[in-house]
């Protein structure tokens, strides 16, 4: 399944920050590789072998953010119901236990889950959508049935 392409405002100024960073970065590793090329043998050079791995993975992660950054579509305004969830929103969930957890629905690229942050793709997020406060929710996962209810909303 393919990915949403949405993402909130912060989400898109990290990965522009991320993309600005890695270039930055990939002009050091050059210009080290450069240099480590430069001292002979190639196939025992530890740094050679080490700085040609990193420039690798600078260029993979440059590469899909060039590919993916075009494609969102940043969401920045709240919505004309702040009392329902959607895209962006912080939510106030209680458990079956009793226990309040609190996420924000945000796009596949934000994904942190210290920070609370779920992916709108996410069984949880796309059950969530839509609801309001007190609305319970119930989603299937592999340990069986997990049953929330809604206690805050926020943008």
């Amino acid at each position: 399944m393919k990915s949403s392409p949405y993402i909130t405002a912060e989400g898109m100024f990290r990965l522009n920050k991320e993309l600005s960073e890695r270039w930055s970065r990939r002009r050091e590793v050059v210009q080290a590789l450069a240099a480590a090329a430069a001292e002979g043998d190639r196939s025992e050079n530890a740094e050679y072998i080490y700085r040609k791995k990193e420039l690798r993975e600078l260029d993979r992660r440059i590469r899909y953010l060039q590919k993916r950054i075009p494609d969102l579509k940043v969401v920045d305004l709240k919505p004309d119901d702040e009392s329902s969830i959607f895209f962006a929103a912080w939510v106030t969930l209680e458990t079956e236990e009793g226990q309040e957890v609190k996420y924000r629905i945000v796009g596949p690229d934000e994904i942190d889950h210290e920070k609370g942050n779920i992916s709108v793709d996410s069984p949880l997020a796309r059950a969530l959508l839509g609801k309001t406060i007190d609305d319970e929710v119930v989603i299937q996962v592999e340990q069986g049935r997990k049953q929330y209810y809604v206690l805050a909303i926020r943008y």
